[in-house]
């Protein structure tokens, strides 16, 4: 059996990311796979498994929102921003009121610079940073920017804070959790995490990573299409899936959900039409299924195959 897909895991707390995906190998081999977002050991939730030809879209998929449930804890701090570091205590945070929190953490949400955290998977000369933090060497990590679309209070009992958390790649939540204890002057540290979606895929139509069977896996194994619904599609008629198989551009013709004036949901894009950003666009087959990904050049009205599946 061929298998090319994604699936929609739901992570235990103890099991790495790796752990995950070397157990979806162990089903689906010699099949490809990897993940599209890293989940801590201490955290649970969405792990994203992109499996076969469906691992060359693992980028788009890292694309997708996070939302994650946060527990953080104020008046501690660790060296690796978590409750599985070495733990010190920190200030007093007996006066922290939700005001204070309502207040300041509006200050996290938009594109904000984000230090990541010691430990974290970050290439430091070509190292990881959480092996040179584990041999006790201490380096200065740039703060890079990431996005925070939104952090919502879900119950505040002093000192324990949850947070509703919806962010984009690359952004670490220990380090909001380290962050804001430093606004705050007393110290925080993030206790608990998990995933509740990556883009469309969400927890609650996850499936137990640890329950993982060549069954339900294979009953699960979404279709590769389903990576890539924040982006364009161009569905193609035979003649034009031949020519994409043959590495040969076709027109930009006909978008999904596209229309002008007068014209039906197909309408052709008009070449005095304004370009929009997005030059990337999914490329169906006549069978409704994932035939690659190409790229659009407004100026000439045609679409270059760059990632083509095999038949």
């Amino acid at each position: 059996m061929k298998f090319c897909g994604v699936l929609n895991l739901d992570k235990p707390i103890g099991l790495t990311s790796r752990d995950v995906v070397n157990r979806v190998v162990r089903l689906v081999r010699p099949a490809k796979v990897g993940h599209a977002g890293t989940l801590d050991p201490l955290a649970t939730g969405v792990l994203v498994v992109c499996v076969g030809h469906a691992t060359r879209l693992i980028s788009l998929a890292q694309e997708g929102r996070k939302r994650y449930l946060a527990r953080f804890v104020l008046g501690q701090s660790s060296d690796t921003d978590d409750i599985t570091g070495q733990v010190t205590q920190g200030g007093d945070w007996t006066g922290v009121k939700l005001g204070d929190l309502e207040g300041l953490l509006p200050q996290f949400v938009g594109r904000i610079q984000q230090v990541p955290p010691q430990f974290s998977a970050i290439h430091v000369q070509g190292e990881r940073a959480y092996d040179l933090a584990r041999r006790g060497e201490v380096v200065e990590l740039q703060a890079r920017p990431v996005d925070v679309f939104a952090i919502r209070i879900v119950n505040f009992d002093a000192p324990a804070l949850e947070l509703d958390i919806e962010c984009g790649s690359g952004t670490y939540i220990r380090s909001l959790a380290r962050d804001l204890g430093a606004r705050l002057g007393c110290g925080a540290l993030m206790t608990d995490l998990r995933r509740l979606g990556v883009g469309p895929f969400l927890s609650s139509a996850a499936i137990a990573a640890d329950q993982l069977t060549l069954d339900n896996l294979a009953a699960n194994l979404q279709p590769a299409i389903n990576l890539v619904q924040h982006l364009p599609q161009r569905f193609l008629s035979p003649d034009e899936v031949l020519a994409v198989r043959r590495g040969q551009g076709i027109s930009l013709g006909r978008l999904r959900g596209e229309s002008l004036p007068g014209e039906s949901p197909a309408g052709f894009l008009p070449a005095t039409a304004s370009p929009p950003a997005e030059t990337r666009i999914a490329l169906v087959g006549v069978d409704g299924q994932l035939l690659g990904m190409g790229e659009v050049d407004f100026q000439e009205q045609r679409i270059r195959p760059r990632i083509v599946f095999p038949d």
